[in-house]
């Protein structure tokens, strides 16, 4: 089911995810949505927060961005990032990369605003899946 997305100015945007200690129907459902909200949005991420739920959990499929390609590893193990998605991550960690670059991006919740933001080069994610294993990505 497509969730409505939350826009700018809400203030769950703001609000801190409450941890997820168990996967059940709900969690599994509300990530399935997410997931079919994103993609009718043509988006490439998409947290809980902007569908109104403020849980540490967020959905990523970079498989069809060209402009930007990435390198990543899955648990140590180089991979394809195509090949890998969707994620769907739990209670994601963030290991940022000090040095950053700039490139377009947008946002879900700020619709037709485009803009140069900076991001770190490289980032390191520690997470759990819906199926309860952590699972590591560095991508870069």
């Amino acid at each position: 089911m497509r969730l409505p997305i939350v826009k700018y100015g809400n203030a769950i945007l703001r609000t801190k995810g409450k941890r997820i200690e168990e996967v059940d129907e709900r969690i599994r459902s509300l990530a399935a949505d997410m997931l079919e909200t994103m993609h009718a949005a043509n988006g490439i991420g998409l947290a809980a927060q902007q569908v109104g739920a403020a849980l540490q959990l967020t959905v990523l499929d970079v498989s069809q961005v060209e402009d930007r390609p990435s390198l990543m590893k899955l648990n140590g193990t180089d991979v394809d990032p195509a090949s890998a998605m969707p994620l769907v991550l739990l209670n994601p960690r963030l290991l940022l990369d000090e040095e950053t670059t700039s490139g377009n991006e947008g946002c879900l919740s700020f619709p037709d605003i485009n803009a140069d933001i900076d991001r770190a080069v490289s980032v390191e994610v520690e997470a759990e899946t819906l199926e309860g294993e952590t699972v590591r990505i560095e991508a870069a």
